[in-house]
């Protein structure tokens, strides 16, 4: 594999030579406030569109701000701390939202500091990411501290975290004389964080004591401490718990409970698991027995499992597995005997089998040839010597390594596809050998010529299916003739020959029965649903660029078998995704050959608990529907999801394995790559970050339009933009069902897909719906606008051209126009109350009331409005006059529960006219080609006609879900509202009463969304 195929195009190489303001990483809140004071560069953003650059300093005082140059006096140039009311991260204001220069604007550099009674803006942009966190996280810490804020210099020394290591020296200290040899310390902080290079340890102390002129090697408690804050702290993270944690430098369970409820996406969380994950977390003993979570407890939890970007869900099987065998796509070897590539690589080994197997492998392949002793043996592996005996492998071991590891992995069915190229007599061999090693796991039921569709996963669950040849139904006595077409040589067009086919081996090809060779066509017509279509490369790759919607309709019956061209003497494997997306189930892979083709492979089928068996998206499955594997937009009936990805940092890169006459340092970047449908296909890279393998710092963001879902996958790159024979350090794909929103660690991968111990990447991922004006920043209403106008194209009824069949659609039109409506206004709605509060549309409504709450807060810290609950709807009234800051949030507040509700209220009766007319337009199904040719229409015309009935059916059953979906939405969102004001004591009274009244509302919402789950909805 050329390593230069890992080369990300995605953008011109930019480079960071440092990606913090100082040699000090940033590792407590006094880090922050010192380097406030010393100062820096930021721009001043105007709502003109001018920007200005300025000189920002904290007073030493901790009492203002202040910047210069300056028009103003200098005692005006500033502001006071105590004026400061919120401090908000990113473009969340009506000033970035409405400069014309604020797209030139990194989203993570900026952030904006609200002040005095209307909320007035300063509107800052740092240089980098990290100095607008530095900015951030120490102004947050002084307002919340305004009442003492000279106090927190001599509490540094006595944190959670420094209280903490100080017990863990004083234990390592047995000589109780407070110092300690450098060897002692270092192995200390090996024991406490086995993740740091011990030179890496040792460089800091003497950075330590150079700093302070000492001549002596021991280590002194103080330095101790400096030495593991400095070396053990993420910056990131720091800024991190210092944002959820309320300005604290630890976390409690509350913290925790909102933390993992509105910015992970985890449901019923309680405050005892919160207080259990604390427990087992927390490093100190006193943080476990009062509850608190300091940032290196918090470190380990993020790192943990339970923080992993692959959702957990899917590592059991949880599709549904009733559906026919062709529903499926299924994970597939070529060459199974090989462990590396055919022409240069060792003759054909079992570990080939055994390894597939143990990857979730569902359908070997077995090229049988002639063997010696009346022994049939596999044909693989590159040519002898001349003169050297061939090494095969007898066909009788490679059925027992099968049998053995058949369902370690994976209950579910085994398909194996012989290739038979051996004599009658060595036939008969493999038909004992196959029933004596498999028995009563042999599937070899014959299919009822009734059955349209093959039997579901479940009723095949460990059986062995045997794909080949298969004497005709007519052929009389025990032997007889089968074509000889073997795909792999299709471009040498040699012409079809004969072979002989015992009837025992014939008769053990039950579901899987290779059909006539049909590169150039598609039987659809007259092909029985048990037939097998296998196709080289290239016949595959032109009937999906010459036909895709027939491919796609085809394998919606039929089983597709894809073999890689017979050119690929290398053993390189083709693009599953290009097969993948027509519908193709049985896309052959070579596993011995590593690279980012076979990391697809292995990364899509790590969903649904790696069983070897994915179900495709239901557009590609259902009877009549419209689908182009070739679409460069929206896929109808589906909404496009916005991934909004950002790239933070990175952890413990190692070398690249073929990197030569270099050092350890690598300048590594990431590279962040979509797979799916020619419209999703993506590809975005970070800068570069010099010299930098243990924590280079990224804080990156990019956005996806994602048009199908269930067929992307994402992949990570880590590569070295300084390299020397191999760029490579890691990758990580994953299915884009399984992605994990949130704050993430990804896992990396060796080239040969080995995870590499320690090395991650650390990401937050936010995934939004892009209907109405939704997605990963906050819009500009031009782009919405015109995102609105591409959803009703997409959702627009088409002409069939047949006036009985035209009317029942015209009733529609009025239902999707009101469906599409609704659903627009409500998010519009809600996208603009988090503008209102200071949030990107991808934060949660949670998020959204506790920020509202904290404005609705009087200064002697009562609500100045109140929890009503009305209709079971959550309403928020007013006590008394309230500034017109709060009127307008309330405003915006209102005009969401107001949609909600209409949504909530008009769903049902929309989604059954809808759905009336799917099942209308359905009775038409089974007679269109008669009623079409009733009335003239043949040929193209026909064709356009059917064509057009099926994206109607599309988009109709694709409404009607999002619809549904959209309620279910509303429905839940009510009740997070009501629960979130609960929580922020915007209710009424806090008295049981007013509980119990809650209570009582939340289970009306609760009865609502029940009923209608069994109902029409």
């Amino acid at each position: 594999m050329d390593p230069s195929n890992q080369k990300c195009g995605g953008r011109k190489k930019t480079v960071s030579f440092s990606s913090m303001p100082s040699e000090k990483k940033i590792s407590s809140a006094q880090d922050c406030i010192s380097f406030m004071q010393a100062g820096c560069e930021l721009k001043k953003v105007r709502p003109n569109s001018r920007i200005y650059n300025r000189f920002f300093t904290l007073d030493p005082d901790l009492q203002a701000l202040r910047w210069e140059p300056s028009k103003k006096d200098l005692d005006k140039a500033k502001l006071d701390i105590s004026a400061i009311k919120e401090i908000r991260l990113g473009k969340n204001t009506e000033t970035f939202r409405n400069n014309g220069l604020a797209d030139q604007i990194c989203e993570d550099c900026a952030f904006s500091i609200l002040h005095g009674e209307n909320y007035e803006s300063l509107d800052l942009v740092a240089h980098s990411a990290d100095v607008a966190n530095i900015w951030v996280s120490g102004l947050r810490y002084l307002v919340s501290r305004s009442k003492q804020p000279l106090d927190f210099m001599e509490d540094n020394q006595n944190t959670p975290r420094i209280l903490w290591l100080k017990t863990m020296f004083e234990a390592a200290d047995v000589d109780g004389n407070g110092i300690m040899l450098e060897d002692t310390a270092v192995d200390l902080i090996k024991q406490l964080n086995p993740t740091l290079k011990e030179s890496k340890i040792r460089l800091k102390f003497k950075e330590i004591q150079k700093s302070k002129e000492k001549l002596t090697t021991r280590v002194t408690e103080e330095e101790f401490c400096e030495a593991f804050c400095e070396l053990c702290t993420r910056p990131e993270v720091y800024f991190l718990l210092v944002q959820i944690s309320k300005n604290k430098e630890y976390l409690d369970a509350n913290d925790l409970m909102l933390f993992l409820e509105a910015e992970q996406g985890v449901a019923h969380i309680t405050e005892d698991v919160c207080s259990d994950i604390i427990r087992r977390y927390e490093l100190s003993e006193e943080g476990r027995q009062k509850g608190f979570l300091a940032i290196d407890g918090f470190t380990q939890y993020l790192l943990s499992p339970e923080c992993d970007i692959f959702d957990p869900e899917h590592k059991s099987v949880v599709q549904d597995m009733t559906q026919p065998l062709s529903h499926y796509y299924i994970s597939t070897s070529h060459h199974t005997c090989l462990t590396e590539d055919q022409g240069q690589g060792p003759a054909a080994d079992l570990h080939g089998y055994v390894r597939a197997l143990q990857m979730g492998c569902r359908s070997l392949e077995l090229d049988v040839i002639e063997g010696p002793e009346d022994e049939p043996v596999l044909r693989g592996g590159r040519s002898p010597a001349p003169g050297a005996a061939a090494a095969h492998l007898s066909f009788r071991s490679v059925l027992e390594v099968i049998n053995k590891f058949a369902f370690a992995t994976s209950e579910y069915p085994l398909i194996l596809c012989l290739g038979v190229r051996c004599s009658l007599p060595q036939q008969k061999v493999m038909v004992q050998h196959l029933r004596t090693v498999f028995g009563d796991q042999l599937y070899t039921e014959a299919p009822l010529p009734s059955e349209s569709y093959l039997p579901s996963l479940e009723k095949l669950k460990r059986r062995i299916l045997v794909e080949g040849k298969k004497l005709p139904a007519d052929s009389q006595g025990s032997d007889g003739e089968v074509t000889d077409d073997e795909e792999e040589d299709e471009e040498a067009e040699r012409p079809t020959g004969r072979m002989q086919l015992c009837r025992e081996l014939s008769d053990l090809v039950s579901l899987c029965q290779a059909a006539q060779r049909g590169d150039s066509e598609l039987a659809m017509r007259g092909q029985n649903a048990w037939e097998v279509c296998s196709f080289s490369e290239s016949g595959a790759s032109r009937l999906a660029s010459e036909c895709p919607e027939d491919l796609v309709s085809h394998n919606k019956r039929f089983l597709s078998r894809v073999r890689p061209s017979a050119a690929r003497a290398d053993s390189s494997n083709l693009n599953p995704q290009d097969f993948w997306n027509c519908g193709c189930q049985l896309v052959a892979m070579n596993f011995q050959t590593p690279g980012p083709r076979m990391d697809l492979h292995t990364g899509w089928f790590l969903q649904n608990g790696g069983c070897g068996y994915v179900l495709r998206p239901s557009v590609m499955r259902d009877e009549v529907s419209y689908f182009r594997a070739d679409t460069k937009g929206a896929v109808p009936g589906a909404s496009p999801l916005a991934l909004r990805l950002k790239v933070i940092s990175g952890q413990h890169f190692p070398k690249p394995r073929g990197a030569c006459a270099k050092g350890d340092v690598i300048d590594p970047y990431v590279c962040v790559e979509i797979h799916g449908l020619p419209a999703d296909r993506a590809e975005q890279r970070t800068r570069t970050v010099q010299d930098n393998s243990d924590n280079p710092i990224f804080d990156e963001t990019f956005e996806f339009q994602v048009n199908l879902p269930e067929l992307a996958a994402v992949r990570f790159v880590v590569l070295d933009d300084d390299y020397i024979g191999d760029e490579f350090i890691g990758q990580y794909t994953i299915p884009f069902e399984c992605l994990q929103p949130g704050y993430r660690h990804v896992p990396l991968r060796s080239f040969v897909g080995d995870v590499l111990e320690h090395a991650t990447l650390f990401v937050h991922v936010a995934i939004t719906n892009r209907s109405g004006g939704g997605g990963a920043r906050a819009p500009k209403r031009s782009l919405s606008a015109r995102m609105g106008k591409k959803v009703r194209e997409d959702t627009a009824l088409r002409n069939v051209g047949l006036k009985t069949v035209d009317d029942v659609f015209k009733t529609a039109v009025h239902p999707l126009r009101e469906a599409i409506d609704m659903r627009e206004n409500m998010q519009n709605a809600i996208v603009s109350i988090k503008e209102l509060c200071g949030l990107p549309p991808i934060a949660s409504l949670k998020q959204c009331l506790l920020t509202l709450s904290s404005r609705l807060i009087t200064s002697d810290n009562t609500p100045s409005v109140f929890l009503v609950m009305k209709d079971s709807f959550p309403y928020l009234e007013p006590v008394g006059a309230i500034p017109e800051v709060q009127k307008k949030m309330l405003a915006a507040y209102d005009l969401m529960i107001q949609e909600s509700r209409f949504l909530i209220e008009m769903a049902e009766s929309v989604h059954e006219k809808i759905v009336q007319c799917q099942k209308a337009g359905m009775e038409f199904h089974e007679e269109l080609h008669n009623l079409g040719a009733k009335e003239g229409l043949k040929g193209r015309k026909l064709s356009k006609a059917s064509e057009s009935f099926a994206w109607n059916i599309t988009v109709l059953k694709g409404q009607g879900d999002l619809l549904k979906n959209a309620k279910n939405e509303a429905l839940e969102n009510m009740k997070q509202i009501q629960l979130a004001c609960l929580s922020c004591g915007l209710s009424k009274t806090p008295s049981s009463s007013a509980e119990a009244k809650g209570k009582r509302s939340l289970e009306a919402i609760e009865e609502k969304e029940s009923s209608e789950e069994n109902g029409k909805l």
